[in-house]
């Protein structure tokens, strides 16, 4: 059992353990990693995922795991997840398109300036 995180794709990493007499031994700093199980609402059932706490906060800033799959590109996701994704959009599939069609690019402050001054 592999401690990596399906999304943020944290994993063990190795370090020191340095004692008061300043003594270093070699020791492995684990990641918060927990099985946990999200809904798909899309395809009305739930997917076991292996989640840092960091993933899942991620995975919940995103609005759920549908919306997670959606906005993360193929190539950022972990393997198992890349089957998940692709049965999420063939669910969805007019919706993904008409949402990504519609969602305007958010304009930053300098921008929107120029903008007004234009006008």
């Amino acid at each position: 059992m592999s401690r990596r995180c399906m999304v943020t794709g944290k994993g063990v990493l190795t370090g020191n353990k340095v004692s008061h007499a300043n003594n270093k031994t070699r020791r492995r700093f684990l990641p918060s990693v927990q099985t946990m199980r999200l809904y798909s609402e899309s395809l009305g059932r739930m997917i076991s995922l292996k989640l840092s706490t960091h993933g899942m906060r991620s995975v919940e800033h995103k609005g759920g795991l549908d919306a997670y799959l959606i906005e993360t590109p193929k190539t950022g996701l972990d393997i198992s997840l890349r089957a998940v994704k692709a049965e999420v959009e063939t669910k969805l599939g007019d919706k993904i398109v008409a949402k990504k069609k519609s969602a305007p690019k958010p304009m930053s402050a300098r921008a929107a300036k120029k903008l007004a001054a234009a006008k």
